[in-house]
């Protein structure tokens, strides 16, 4: 309550009351008045960040277990009310990780605003843009909503990009594409199998070298490895549209906070990261024209699974444990959807008994009465010949009519 500002040593004036509350083994609750003794309110700029950085200093000192900063490397939670409203309509997510996941994409694909707005179209996602003041033409501002997703009045529900995460903000996707950071992509609409398979094998190359890059750069120059990082992102998402994979898609989302620098910055573009976002900008190009999804790039997905660990590597070196375990997350994922499906297992053919009761269960015959034993003196039934006549059941009673 002291680094927090809300109840400061030895100034009780200016103080709050205030009360813990234990319930549990492993957490407490602090619950604060909002007004002084006298009346006055307390200063609540920053208390969320400056509640964790105090949290963080209490593990530390006392060798608790380690918990994320505040450093906004996390992705919004949809609320309680959109996760209500989801199930209620049926839905496998709340729309704002729906909205989240197609609007990465779109941006991943992109290298232009036009581009990323036509990417946004293409997805059947309702785009709702806002102009300068003083220049009509300028884009300042985009929210966007899926359709179906309604309010009580029968309008979307509209997201800004800076709600869905910080760096779908319109400033920081302007930054992706001011000064362009690579060359326009043009698929050819006839591409044949090598020029296909030339692409996977490129990609593959990228994330190789990327990989190489960051493993080197981990604990001699962990700044210069964060586009890498932050670009290898953009590959997860396109790699999982294109291939329309769940587990894929899982991986991509679980990357994602692994990938953001703290407190929404941009980091400065390299090399290394300019290669993936034009390897993913090819990928998202050769899916959206040819819809061809015959392929299985195993190496490709193996490649970004071994790329998600070094980046693991890369934020364990910065104590990031949060994104570390964020990396490590998707690459187990990566792992498993380049792993080959386990064969079927085939049943033993069944004996003869088995399969004379299961013929006889397909296919009902009438009941035969067991053989009776001879009487003595007598021939028993010949084995080979007519089984005996049915005894006729004798006529049920019937009841009087209605």
């Amino acid at each position: 309550m002291h680094r927090t500002g809300l109840s400061p040593y030895g100034q009780e004036d200016e103080a709050v009351r205030w009360v813990a509350v234990r319930h549990g083994d492993d957490h407490i609750h602090l619950v604060a008045m909002l007004a002084r003794q006298d009346g006055g309110k307390p200063s609540l700029s920053w208390e969320r960040y400056k509640v964790r950085a105090a949290c963080l200093a209490a593990e530390q000192r006392y060798g608790l277990r380690s918990t994320a900063p505040a450093d906004r490397t996390a992705a919004r939670r949809p609320t309680r009310a959109e996760n209500e409203k989801a199930a209620r309509r049926g839905l496998d997510e709340a729309p704002t990780v729906t909205l989240r996941r197609q609007v990465t994409t779109a941006a991943a694909s992109a290298n232009s605003e036009q581009e990323f707005f036509a990417r946004l179209d293409q997805a059947a996602v309702l785009v709702r843009k806002r102009f300068s003041v003083k220049n009509p033409g300028q884009v300042t501002g985009y929210a966007v909503a899926l359709p179906g997703d309604t309010t009580k009045d029968g309008g979307p529900v509209w997201y800004g990009g800076g709600k869905l995460t910080a760096d779908l903000s319109w400033p920081k996707l302007r930054q992706r594409w001011t000064p362009p950071r690579a060359t326009p992509v043009h698929a050819h609409p006839n591409l044949t199998a090598e020029e296909r398979n030339a692409i996977w094998d490129h990609a593959t190359r990228v994330a190789a070298d990327a990989t190489a890059q960051i493993r080197n750069l981990a604990w001699s120059d962990p700044a210069a490895a964060a586009d890498a990082a932050w670009a290898t992102s953009d590959t997860l998402h396109v790699a999982a549209a294109m291939l329309g994979s769940r587990i894929l898609h899982q991986a991509a989302d679980a990357y994602d906070r692994a990938a953001r620098a703290p407190y929404g910055r941009i980091p400065p573009p390299t090399p290394a990261g300019n290669q993936l976002r034009q390897a993913a900008r090819l990928l998202s190009a050769f899916a959206y024209l040819t819809g061809d999804r015959s392929l299985t790039p195993i190496v490709l997905i193996t490649r970004l699974a071994v790329l998600a660990e070094a980046v693991a590597d890369l934020r364990e070196s910065q104590q990031r444990a949060a994104q570390a375990a964020a990396a490590r997350a998707a690459a187990e994922r990566l792992y498993a959807a380049a792993r080959p499906a386990p064969p079927v297992q085939l049943r033993p053919a069944p004996r003869a008994s088995t399969a004379a009761q299961l013929a006889g269960l397909s296919f009902p015959q009438p009941a035969q009465p067991a053989p009776q034993p001879a009487a003595p003196g007598q021939p028993g039934p010949d084995p080979g010949g007519p089984p005996p006549a049915r005894r006729p059941s004798p006529p049920r009673p019937r009841g009087p009519s209605r």
